[in-house]
């Protein structure tokens, strides 16, 4: 065929692309936890991190405050996490993040909180976190 007899032919219609399957969103899983310690001291509620199958460090999770307590506060640290026989890991080193809540001075009782730990692989957790707070020792009165 000519070039001016292939710029006449018939050209058949395209047929459109198949639309794309959404990928399914990832899972999100619900986690209850607890912790306790006393009123208007910072108690550890939660270490984040993330140790690939070498032993090294990985991406770290986002962390997003979900539902506050009602009776304090929560704080997000960076720090590094040290541990031993974690996962195939006899000893290791790694930069994590460390949450902490801390009562009002005067508070005693149960406080919620509601953390968003997205992973870096996809994975979605929501942890609820019930911390139960008591008054701390008395102090020695002179």
């Amino acid at each position: 065929m000519t070039p001016a007899a292939l710029a006449q032919a018939p050209v058949a219609p395209a047929t459109p692309a198949p639309a794309p399957v959404p990928a399914p969103a990832p899972a999100q899983t619900t986690v209850e936890r607890s912790a306790k310690g006393v009123a208007g001291k910072a108690i550890q509620v939660g270490v984040y991190l993330n140790v690939q199958p070498d032993c090294s460090s990985g991406p770290l999770p986002s962390i997003r405050l979900v539902t506050p307590p009602g009776n304090g506060t929560v704080s997000i640290k960076r720090g590094k996490i040290s541990a031993t026989n974690y996962k195939q890991c006899l000893a290791l080193e790694v930069p994590g993040f460390i949450a902490f809540y801390q009562s009002k001075a005067d508070f005693a009782g149960t406080d919620t909180v509601t953390l968003e730990v997205k992973f870096p692989q996809g994975r979605t957790e929501l942890q609820r976190i019930t911390i139960n707070v008591g008054v701390g020792p008395a102090g020695q009165k002179i």
